[in-house]
């Protein structure tokens, strides 16, 4: 295990007073410091951690406890600073209900394994939820070949139905092994795609611009992996089973918050 911080000597000598602050002052914390013998210091240090080496456990564990309470803060001041191109963006593909009471956000990559065992859990909450509207964010960060897969679905989203999208999404996704611009395409004609026309919309200025949006958004969001969620005020990374994805959901229809 990595500690996040160097843990000092005064840091422990605070441990080895039962975790009570010590009623000095740095100038004062540097004589008595210095009254000491190094090795003296080093073994209290080493004797109480023998003793209590939960305690090295329990101060890690509440640090990652606070890091993990800021970064939340983080992601939900830019949820709140990004709903526009989070939830109404016109490069996007919304998929399910477009006039849902409730709105799921996923980031994926055609690429990511748990966004392939994610799909059945989303296509699930759109058959059993006739008011859930879906908004998907194709976040490319696999490699080349998500990017150019990426590339040829916004193509294919600008003349797609969403009932048609849908269907592109869940094949090209349902895809087994790696996927690149050959089984994007192959996926798009299959689904009926004017392939003329993709062709000229993957060379538009509104491709890149589409997926440098989502990056743009990810980044905000402090997004590093796929999939990743925005339910409510609420940002999520990694992957969620169905049973908390829906009850996240409900909570947001009873409470308006993703946790009641």
């Amino acid at each position: 295990m990595r500690f996040p911080h160097v843990l000092t000597a005064s840091f422990f000598l605070f441990l080895a007073c039962g975790g009570h602050a010590l009623p000095i002052n740095s100038a004062q914390a540097a004589s008595e410091q210095t009254s000491l013998q190094k090795a003296d210091i080093e073994k209290i240090i080493h004797d109480y951690l023998l003793a209590k080496p939960e305690v090295l456990k329990e101060a890690i564990d509440e640090l990652d406890k606070r890091q993990k309470l800021a970064e939340n803060a983080t992601r939900q001041k830019a949820v709140l600073e990004n709903q526009e191109k989070l939830f109404r963006s016109p490069h996007q593909a919304v998929v399910g209900n477009p006039n849902g009471d409730v709105t799921l956000v996923e980031f994926f990559d055609y690429n990511c394994g748990y966004c392939k065992r994610a799909l059945a859990s989303v296509a699930k909450l759109i058959e059993t939820d006739p008011k859930l509207r879906v908004v998907l964010k194709d976040f490319a960060i696999l490699g080349t070949d998500s990017q150019e897969t990426a590339q040829v679905a916004t193509a294919a989203r600008m003349q797609l139905s969403p009932q048609k999208f849908w269907e592109f999404h869940q094949k090209l996704l349902s895809t087994k092994g790696h996927i690149g611009k050959a089984q994007a395409l192959a996926v798009a004609k299959e689904v009926g795609a004017d392939m003329g026309r993709l062709e000229d919309d993957l060379k538009k200025p509104e491709t890149t611009a589409a997926l440098q949006e989502v990056s743009l958004l990810a980044e905000a969001l402090h997004f590093d992996g796929t999939p990743a969620w925005v339910l409510g005020q609420e940002a999520i990374v990694g992957g969620l089973p169905y049973a908390e994805i829906k009850a996240k959901l409900d909570n947001i229809r009873k409470c308006g918050k993703s946790e009641c």
